[in-house]
């Protein structure tokens, strides 16, 4: 299988199992439920423990999804997820940074991100602050970074703190967001030359919590 679409179909299947387990948080299982494995692509068997451990987490297992999650990443202890999304298509765009008097210069500033995402609540335009902003109520969060996880060969999954918000709708209640199990996005390497951008894909599963203490 090519590797884009080994990414992507684990990507789908971190979303799915997100999904599944912001439902469980929603709607905790009886003890009288009947649990049923989720069903595992093929191609997971090559994905990271959390994936493997989220893709394996259904309505009905009653574990929190933090638990699942890389420590650095955590969300403060008792947040609820209250939605998942899937980076349907997007970006991290990089503009060439030059040093005085020099011809040229290196991709080394922070990425800007342009995406849409798609998942429990419908579409969010993921864009520069960064922001997100409901495609169908018009809510928007702007967060600021609070810790890393590195990926290799991908941009670090992140925990971000919402910092300020407008609206009224699905995000609303987001306190933290986490970006979960990327692919791409890197920063070019070698030189470039003035005012040169260059937008890099890249996927992700992005989280939103509400944080009882938030």
């Amino acid at each position: 299988m090519p590797r884009s679409i080994r990414i992507r179909t684990l990507m789908v299947a971190g979303l799915a199992a997100c999904v599944g387990a912001v439902a469980a948080g929603a709607h905790p299982a009886t003890a009288s439920a009947k649990a049923e494995p989720a069903p595992q692509p093929a191609s997971a068997t090559t994905a990271t423990t959390p994936l493997t451990a989220l893709t394996a987490t259904t309505e009905t297992t009653g574990v929190a999804v933090t638990q699942l999650l890389p420590d650095a990443v955590k969300p403060p202890a008792g947040s609820r997820p209250i939605g998942a999304y899937l980076v349907s298509r997007g970006t991290q765009d990089y503009t060439c940074v030059v040093p005085g008097g020099a011809d040229t210069g290196a991709f080394t500033d922070a990425s800007v991100p342009e995406a849409e995402l798609v998942g429990t609540g419908g579409w969010i335009h993921h864009f520069a602050g960064p922001s997100w902003q409901s495609r169908r109520d018009g809510s928007l969060v702007t967060a600021t970074r609070v810790a890393s996880s590195p990926r290799p060969g991908a941009i670090p999954e992140l925990l971000l703190e919402v910092a300020a918000r407008s609206g009224a709708g699905i995000l609303s209640r987001a306190d933290y967001i986490s970006r979960l199990f990327t692919s791409g996005g890197l920063a070019p390497t070698g030189s470039c030359v003035p005012g040169e951008t260059v937008r890099v894909p890249y996927g992700a599963v992005y989280v939103f919590w509400d944080a009882p203490t938030a």
